[in-house]
């Protein structure tokens, strides 16, 4: 007998707004949340003191030749290969390479944000649920932030805290021993294993806590959700 004959298994995948019997909160449509930008302090530290390294080097040595002493030996050395090797040398290319390639890098974290552990959190009363609901959350909101006026609040979550967040709902969840949530920009993946119940009821339970879960979180962008369980054929009910 194989594995696949030792293991039964249920897997479900849905998204937001295509489940029946969900509240209204889960068919507001998402809300444009900018991301967090990183503040790459380290690469930026890294290249200033490369440049400035360098820089400084180079603006050393010119400074003694033109008061009459030799250039440095690094500096002569690398004047005589420029000149001797050829544009197809492979030490040539290499280091050509390199160069783009760092560059390349430095444009890519230019012009991104970074911080992809990181979601961004609905602001309060943003979304379709405008009404009592969101004049509440409104006013919450402005309850909150007294005397910090004009300042823009943004709230995010990181996705390993979000992960541990739904694995406690998941837990919960009656015919669940155990659970792993995997929480990504556009998908959460759960697998649980049940050791008692029947797995579709399981499935269906733990569907259920994992989007009222994943409600709760506020996220701006809600990822669809990937429900797996699993009992091994030794488990009993």
């Amino acid at each position: 007998m194989n594995t696949d004959q030792k293991m039964r298994q249920s897997t479900s995948a849905s998204a937001y707004g295509g489940r029946a019997g969900t509240d209204a909160g889960d068919g507001d449509p998402p809300v444009r949340a900018k991301r967090f930008w990183s503040a790459r302090r380290v690469p930026a530290g890294i290249v200033a003191l490369a440049v400035f390294a360098v820089s400084g080097l180079l603006l050393y040595d010119v400074a003694a030749v033109r008061s009459g002493r030799p250039a440095m030996r690094w500096r002569e050395w690398l004047a005589d290969q420029l000149a001797a090797r050829p544009l197809d040398d492979p030490w040539i290319m290499s280091g050509a390479a390199l160069l783009a390639a760092l560059g390349v890098w430095m444009v890519v974290l230019a012009l991104t944000p970074g911080l992809r552990g990181l979601l961004p959190m609905r602001s309060p009363g943003a979304g379709a649920g405008a009404g009592a609901g969101a004049e509440k959350d409104v006013e919450d909101a402005e309850a909150g932030v007294a005397g910090v006026a004009g300042v823009a609040v943004r709230a995010g979550i990181d996705r390993a805290s979000a992960g541990l967040v739904l694995r406690d709902r998941a837990m919960e969840v009656p015919g669940v021993r155990s659970a792993r949530v995997d929480v990504g920009r556009r998908r959460i993946r759960a697998r649980a294993l049940a050791h008692f119940r029947d797995l579709d009821e399981v499935r269906a339970d733990l569907d259920t806590a994992l989007h009222e879960g994943i409600h709760q979180l506020g996220l701006a962008r809600r990822p669809a959700l990937s429900v797996r369980v699993r009992r091994s054929a030794k488990s009993k009910g």
